[in-house]
């Protein structure tokens, strides 16, 4: 069997280490541009060139190096006509669970004002919130949002969760579909998003769906930046509708220096690094998908391209 390693970085070495102990005989081929690739029995990908993509014709499936599936997808008729399969965890849920807890937490324990009084010299107790009243909202329910949605209520926070179909969550409340989200923001004090990039999550949180979260709301983005309208949320920040965000990602990454959210105080950013892939668990993980798939088993995480996940 022969399996063709690519990342967009170049970093493929330790990956083509870490299959060779997984699939035991199998080989691994690399491709650069401007090459010709050998034929290969499967893919394993990320941030594939389109030059790669036009010779992959004979391969019988594309795995994923992370849990998203919208860079390749980006590419429509381009890609080939096989299944294409992403991670489903891969170490990631329980890194995404601790973000989310301490960006909530830090916003319901008035860390960030208590961090600014401090740069003033300021000894000065602030009214804790009442946390019955301090409804947490995760939009997208996967493997990663379940795994959020438990961190959270560990903490005994309210929770309530939004999906594209109903899902059924022990002491959460559950929300489905576009003609329920409005509903569902009106009642949450922290939005978390963890939604799949697809044309339906694009651009979602925009004024007016941002406009019917409370007075006072908190916005956590660890998905797609191109769900958020990024002026409109900036906006809203600037007239005290929405108390602040704490941002992961972003339309455009690297964040471009002359980019307004750097300047704004009540917006906390860090650099795409909420859940990173652990690479020996996704090793692992592609190994069994790939076996499943040469059994003719079926194989989880197999990316819907009409859903786009």
């Amino acid at each position: 069997m022969r399996v063709l390693l690519y990342r967009g970085d170049g970093r493929t070495g330790p990956w083509a280490e870490d299959l060779a102990q997984a699939l035991p005989g199998v080989e691994t081929v690399c491709w650069r541009e401007g090459g010709m690739l050998a034929p290969c029995d499967y893919a394993v990908l990320w941030e594939p060139s389109p030059a790669l993509l036009a010779q992959l014709a004979g391969v019988k499936a594309v795995f994923l190096m992370g849990a998203g599936a919208d860079a390749i997808l980006k590419f429509g008729d381009a890609l080939p006509s096989v299944p294409i399969v992403r991670l489903g965890d891969a170490g990631m849920a329980v890194q995404m669970a601790e973000y989310v807890a301490y960006a909530c937490l830090r916003y319901f324990r008035r860390f960030d004002e208590y961090e600014e009084q401090a740069r003033h010299g300021l000894w000065s107790p602030l009214p804790a919130y009442a946390k019955e009243e301090f409804t947490v909202g995760v939009m997208g329910l996967g493997k990663l949002g379940s795994r959020v949605v438990e961190a959270l209520r560990g903490f005994g926070f309210p929770v309530r969760g939004w999906s594209r179909t109903l899902k059924d969550l022990a002491g959460v409340d559950c929300f489905a579909g576009m003609e329920a989200l409005d509903d569902f923001l009106r009642g949450t004090r922290v939005l978390v998003s963890l939604l799949p990039l697809t044309p339906d999550t694009s651009h979602l949180l925009d004024r007016r769906r941002l406009s019917t979260l409370p007075k006072g709301a908190y916005v956590i983005n660890v998905a797609r930046g191109a769900q958020i309208a990024e002026p409109d949320l900036l906006a809203l920040i600037r007239a005290g509708h929405i108390a602040g965000a704490t941002l992961d990602v972003f339309r455009n990454e690297p964040l471009p220096a002359p980019h307004p959210f750097w300047e704004e105080p009540r917006i906390t950013i860090t650099p795409h690094i909420s859940a990173l892939t652990v690479r020996a668990e996704a090793v692992r993980q592609i190994a069994l998908k790939l076996a499943a798939f040469e059994a003719g088993q079926p194989v989880d995480d197999t990316v819907d391209r009409n859903l786009g996940y």
